[in-house]
């Protein structure tokens, strides 16, 4: 098995429970780790045949449109649906920062990791 990264995926969003977070939005990561056996793509050096960045940019940016109150809630939507895309990945991990969450003192950022087998 080898691990493939995909890192620091940064978007805006409106995630969170109170009404400003709709409004004003906020600055998020993404990173996105894959477990697969990846021996088929390095020998052929077929794209077709592995994970494409770009289709897990579009999903990942498409899943962060939906508006949630909790980054669980789309921390976990984004792992199912990589896992429904490419289902001969065995494991996926996505980690979703949400930076300075609104808390009426200082919070630099906070974070989830959400797997899926």
């Amino acid at each position: 098995m080898q691990e493939l990264f995909i890192e620091d995926i940064s978007l805006h969003a409106y995630h969170g429970c109170l009404e400003e977070e709709g409004r004003i939005g906020g600055k998020y990561r993404i990173d996105i780790k894959a477990v697969a056996d990846f021996n088929d793509c390095a020998d052929s050096d077929d794209l077709t045949k592995t994970v494409d960045y770009v289709v897990v940019y579009n999903l990942v940016k498409a899943e962060m449109a939906v508006r949630s109150k909790l980054i669980e809630t789309v921390a976990k939507r984004i792992a199912l649906k990589l896992q429904e895309q490419y289902a001969w990945v065995n494991s996926w991990e996505v980690s979703l920062t949400k930076f300075n969450p609104p808390v009426g003192g200082s919070l630099g950022q906070s974070r989830v990791v959400w797997k899926v087998n």
